[in-house]
C-alpha cells in the first residue's frame, strides 16, 4: 500500500523517498540512520499493524514522519 505522500528522509548523505509500507518497513527495521526514540518504536508498531488489517496508511505515513521529526532526519 502506497502512502498518499511520499516520505523524504536523510539518510547516508542524501535523500530517500519513502512511499509505500515496504519501504517504511525496511528503513525502520533495518537501515533507520539515527537513534531509535519511542516514536521510532511507535512508527514501526503502526506500519506493522497496517500491513496485518488493523490501521490505516494515512496513520503509518504520519507514524513515519512523527519518528523522522523526532530524529532530525525528515527531509520534507
Amino acid at each position: 500500500m502506497r502512502f498518499a505522500q511520499s516520505v523524504r528522509l536523510r539518510v547516508d548523505g542524501g535523500v530517500a523517498d519513502v512511499a509505500d509500507l515496504i519501504q517504511a518497513r525496511e528503513i525502520l527495521t533495518e537501515s533507520w540512520p539515527a537513534e531509535r526514540g519511542p516514536r521510532h518504536r511507535d512508527a514501526l508498531e503502526t506500519v506493522l499493524k497496517v500491513i496485518d488489517g488493523h490501521r490505516s496508511t494515512q496513520d503509518a505515513e504520519t507514524a513515519l514522519r512523527d519518528a523522522a521529526s523526532e530524529a532530525g532526519i525528515l527531509a520534507n
